[in-house]
């Protein structure tokens, strides 16, 4: 497997890909959450990451039920040592945005379900733009003071903020943010590529990028219209976002290159980003420990420098 890398200048270190804690306690249950987990470090990764949010969507949920879960984990398993922890703060009705009194009664409950007395990465859920940057870094940098808190992180910034939000860092000697969670895959580049990319790679910032295979449309899963049955949550916004000559064009190069590796194409589209010099651990969520081995041994393909052309060539835009 690809040696741990460090999350941005954190100290923190991961293997190259993160559990994406969004499926506990709504596609996964208690039972299948535990199996989850166990298999993911069992294998030797250790970033899982979740929200106060999650998964607040499902009828019958408030929110918070991931966090809930990953710490009943912990108290069953022992292994809260062997997880770098990540959650998120700011997305959710009932604790939303980043004023320093959000931030610390946000945290008192994450720490709280969480079964856990500190929180590895602490990530802004999303952008604030009604509370001062100052203010927000002050607060979580009295939380890293505090030890609740080992590092913090950004997620859903755009350049011109995350730039901004080093800047007071700098200037006012705060915690600076030394992770970004953008959307990027092998479809999706533009968004991050463009203006995201050259920062973080200038400023060391680490980044977990979130929907890593497209919703599932890399997996292959979705090749005709009429695949869009296969997922009744999101199968027709799949097919109709991705499913045209770009998305089939990337398919096939995807199809090729898993040839040559005895591989599937999930693998390949995650292989793809573990190679890119700006991407600390593409995040990868399952249902089942099955499908978790699958997408785990993505981490042990090595793409050649052929490999990346080819895929490059296929993915590019217009």
């Amino acid at each position: 497997m690809t040696a741990n890398r460090e999350l941005g200048r954190s100290g923190l270190h991961v293997a190259p890909l993160a559990f994406g804690g969004n499926v506990f306690g709504w596609s996964a249950d208690e039972k299948a959450s535990f199996a989850l987990l166990d298999a993911f470090v069992d294998a030797g990764f250790n970033l899982v990451d979740t929200a106060d949010v999650y998964s607040a969507w499902v009828p019958g949920n408030q929110g918070g039920e991931s966090e809930t879960l990953l710490g009943k984990w912990f108290a069953r398993s022992g292994k809260r040592d062997k997880v770098v922890l990540a959650t998120k703060v700011a997305k959710w009705a009932e604790r939303p945005g980043l004023t320093p009194d959000n931030i610390n009664a946000a945290v008192e409950d994450s720490l709280r379900r969480l079964q856990t007395e500190v929180i590895d990465l602490y990530q802004a859920h999303e952008d604030d733009e009604s509370t001062p940057l100052e203010a927000t870094l002050a607060a979580f940098g009295r939380l890293i003071e505090a030890g609740k808190v080992r590092a913090i992180g950004a997620s859903n910034y755009s350049a011109t903020r995350l730039a901004d939000a080093l800047k007071v860092s700098t200037d006012y000697g705060l915690p600076r943010y030394e992770t970004l969670q953008p959307e990027y895959n092998l479809y999706d580049r533009a968004g991050y590529e463009k203006e995201l990319e050259p920062l973080v790679q200038r400023e060391q910032i680490g980044v977990i990028n979130y929907y890593a295979l497209a919703s599932g449309f890399l997996s292959g899963k979705y090749r005709t219209p009429d695949d869009a049955g296969k997922s009744s949550a999101r199968g027709a916004t799949v097919v109709k976002r991705y499913l045209n000559p770009r998305g089939l064009r990337i398919l096939q190069a995807l199809d090729d290159v898993a040839s040559k590796h005895n591989a599937t194409a999930a693998q390949i589209a995650l292989a793809w980003q573990i190679a890119r010099p700006s991407i600390t651990a593409p995040i990868v969520s399952a249902t089942s420990v099955e499908q978790l081995h699958d997408l785990l041994a993505a981490a042990n393909v090595a793409l050649s420098v052929q490999d990346v052309a080819q895929l490059d060539a296929a993915s590019v835009e217009g």
